[in-house]
């Protein structure tokens, strides 16, 4: 029987309790070399659901497995059809205030470095640079066969052209950008190749049972390593991917905060969890630090199609 990646997670032991002060996220900041790495949490207020929170997607939606995209072509089929349509309505996000207080303080040199899980491109849209996508980016398409790469936007044309008339209504959106359809709405979908060579193609993103490129993982542990302290955004930190890097900081002795309305799977490697929503809480530690424009100037990012 083929295994499933780890969806879910229930303590087995009693955590301490989330915090309402945001102070000890602003003390971090304020000594610098802060690395942040976030996850979807960051994005709902952006109208991207989380994975696990209330109304997380994973209460109606299973995430497509690596395994299930590259051994069933009815599986492929479906999750082209859902992505298809859900890149439409994914692409129409825009960064928040947590986003924008992010790149702000980045911006005011009091990060190291930024690493996401998240897929939607809302960290660079709100003006951060050098953001690590630990698990790769909706924009772009690779295949599998032959390893090319292409922009999203260009796979977008040519789907809407070999499914002329498709346009079902969605019942939600998920933060891989997979919309909720069922498998009449889906129906005779048609799937494109690769142009270079007819291979499978698939959004360069790291799919649930998909291992994250080990190139990848250690830039991230270098950056742990040259990291003053590590500052988590909206991650239940439920798989291994994120959690490794919370591991890490809390063996070498760096401080480790929290910002997630719910527990997490860190919260017992973490001086402090602050239980608010991350826009309300990162704007009031930038309010603190006297750090402007977390609030307004939002960066629009790319039209998907």
């Amino acid at each position: 029987m083929r295994m499933r990646p780890t969806l879910s997670w229930t303590p087995a032991e009693d955590l301490p309790p989330g915090s309402t002060d945001p102070e000890p996220v602003a003390e971090a900041l304020s000594a610098g070399g802060v690395l942040v790495l976030s996850g979807a949490g960051i994005s709902t207020e952006s109208g991207i659901p989380d994975y696990r929170g209330v109304g997380g997607s994973l209460s109606r939606h299973t995430p497509m497995t690596y395994q299930d995209f590259t051994a069933d072509a009815r599986a492929r089929r479906r999750y082209w059809a859902r992505s298809h349509l859900g890149w439409r309505t994914f692409g129409r996000a825009r960064p928040n205030a947590g986003h924008r207080a992010v790149a702000a303080f980045a911006r005011h040199g009091l990060l190291s470095g930024v690493i996401t899980q998240n897929v939607d491109g809302l960290h660079q849209a709100a003006g951060s640079e050098g953001v690590v996508e630990l698990h790769g980016s909706l924009d772009r398409v690779v295949c599998l066969s032959c390893g090319a790469f292409s922009p999203r936007r260009e796979l977008a044309r040519r789907l809407e052209e070999a499914n002329v008339g498709f346009e079902p209504v969605a019942a939600g959106i998920n933060p891989d950008g997979d919309a909720d359809l069922t498998d009449e709405q889906v129906g005779d979908f048609r799937v494109v190749p690769c142009t270079v060579c007819g291979g499978i193609l698939k959004p360069d993103v790291v799919f649930f049972g998909e291992a994250v490129p080990p190139r990848r993982v250690e830039h991230c542990r270098e950056l742990v390593r040259e990291a003053a302290s590590l500052l988590v955004l909206g991650s239940s930190l439920t798989v291994m991917s994120g959690l490794r890097f919370v591991r890490q900081a809390a063996r070498a002795g760096k401080p480790v905060l929290i910002v997630n309305l719910d527990p997490t799977r860190g919260d017992r490697h973490a001086i402090t969890r602050v239980a608010l929503p991350l826009g309300t809480a990162l704007t009031a530690v930038a309010d603190q630090l006297g750090i402007p424009g977390t609030a307004g100037g939002l960066s629009q990012p790319g039209s998907p199609a």
